[in-house]
């Protein structure tokens, strides 16, 4: 029997069986794209289906099994979009590697059980989300540390013109994927206390409340962090997503646009500069406005996948009908490049249609938290995979400078997929949180009077 709020007026369900049918549908897309690859490339169904689909399926139930006895009331979309988008991305990686003669699409199916495995510990060992919130300032530090780490002179390591990675023995992983995540948890936890002092107008001009100077070293300190990532370890990307979760991050908090005027300024300066004294950052910006002026350089990761997305079109060559391997890297920053060539215009839009719906099921999560920690944090979170979408496909499609962030779930990349199925997992865990019905009280303050009445009586 479903329990029923009587306080709202709605019935509360858990909608698991919605989700399940979901996923099936989700595990035909990515094994369905694996077959169609194989089909493509080799004309027939790869040999290991049975296994590589037996071993999908199994990660993505176990998925569904722990929310059903963990997190019941969570919302039942995520982690299907999640699913597909996954499935989708081993298909394309598994296309790439036939014609690399590669092995991406192995190691990233390792990473993926990874990475569910640390969804699964997420929604077993947190059973509150509100618990994070003592780790404010604890996190914050972490992340700092953790972009730290690439500048160390042993186990940092600079790959294609960018310090991100490090080395630990044999496994190389990005610190700032992790560093995302807790800078969500820290940015929360700081404006959650500080808001109101944050929210406290200043100056006014042009219709416009500007806030307090003496309110302005959170985002001057964000800002020079971020630039410090843009100048010692040549991450256009980082730096920028960083910089925009914590500006629109505090944007909702205080609801006061004038923050988004400051950073926006601050941005826009920042850019200016990193082009006038950079010479990696000259190098991007003069790529993105003429990707066929050095074809043979510097534009042409762009220029190969511009070319074709071109004879992609609206439907694609198809699977093993076109040429992806021209685009360098493209498993890993380019591999939306690698769906419009094959998929088209239409698979393109597909996914990013799959983009939006984890994004907005993200603040729906946000709308319904019935506690100000929980709102701030779904809202980062949900931010965290908009913006990072928007500056990878933008990237691709020349609508703004490439920046050399991974596609979630989609790209090869172990740092970052692990990050993201940990990002869906606290989704989930704040989604069950503020869907659960409200405890009905009214039974047990009656309880409570008739207990009163016998012991007055009693005493009589």
């Amino acid at each position: 029997m479903t329990p029923t709020n009587s306080l709202l007026g709605f019935v509360h369900r858990r909608r698991r069986g919605a989700e399940l049918f979901l996923l099936i549908l989700a595990l035909l897309v990515g094994i369905g794209a694996y077959a169609a690859v194989g089909l493509g490339v080799e004309g027939k169904v790869p040999a290991d289906i049975i296994g590589y689909g037996g071993w999908l399926a199994a990660l993505v139930i176990a998925c569904h099994v722990v929310v059903r006895m963990t997190a019941p009331y969570a919302d039942p979309v995520l982690l299907p979009v999640v699913a597909a988008l996954n499935g989708l991305g081993l298909a394309v990686i598994h296309r790439l590697d036939l014609a690399d003669e590669t092995s991406f699409a192995q190691q990233q199916l390792v990473w993926m059980t990874i990475g569910v495995a640390l969804f699964v510990a997420t929604l077993i060992f947190m059973r509150d989300h509100r618990i994070l919130q003592r780790f404010t300032y604890t996190s914050g530090l972490a992340a700092i540390v953790l972009l730290l780490l690439p500048m160390l002179p042993i186990i940092g390591v600079q790959k294609n013109g960018a310090r991100i990675w490090i080395n630990l023995g044999p496994v190389g992983m990005q610190p700032g994927e992790v560093a995302k995540v807790l800078l969500v948890i820290a940015f929360a936890g700081y404006l959650v206390l500080h808001r109101d002092a944050l929210a406290l107008a200043g100056r006014r001009i042009l219709f416009v409340d500007l806030p307090r100077g003496r309110d302005l070293g959170p985002i001057l300190a964000m800002w020079l962090i971020s630039l410090g990532i843009l100048v010692f370890q040549r991450d256009l990307g980082s730096s920028l997503l960083f910089f925009g979760i914590f500006l629109t991050m505090l944007y909702v908090a205080t609801e006061r646009p004038g923050w988004l005027i400051v950073g926006g300024g601050l941005f826009l300066a920042g850019c200016f500069a990193g082009y006038q004294l950079f010479g990696h950052v000259k190098v991007r910006v003069d790529a993105w406005l003429d990707p066929f002026g050095d074809f043979y350089g510097s534009g042409n990761q762009i220029g190969e996948s511009l070319f074709g997305m071109a004879w992609g079109g609206l439907l694609g060559r198809g699977f093993g009908q076109g040429s992806p391997d021209r685009i360098p890297f493209a498993e890993s920053d380019f591999i939306i490049g690698a769906i419009g060539e094959e998929l088209g215009l239409t698979g393109v839009m597909a996914v990013i249609l799959l983009y939006g719906l984890i994004v907005e099921r993200g603040l729906r999560v946000a709308l319904v938290c019935r506690d100000g920690f929980g709102k701030l944090m779904a809202c980062g979170l949900a931010l965290v995979i908009a913006l990072q979408v928007f500056v990878v496909i933008g990237g691709v499609t020349k609508l703004i400078p490439l920046t050399g962030l991974t596609t979630p779930f989609l790209s090869y990349g172990g740092s970052s997929l692990v990050a993201n199925w940990v990002i869906i997992a606290i989704l989930l865990r704040i989604s069950d949180q503020a869907r659960r019905p409200v405890p009905d009280l009214s039974s047990t303050s009656e309880e409570d009077d008739e207990s009163e009445n016998t012991q007055v009586v009693n005493l009589r």
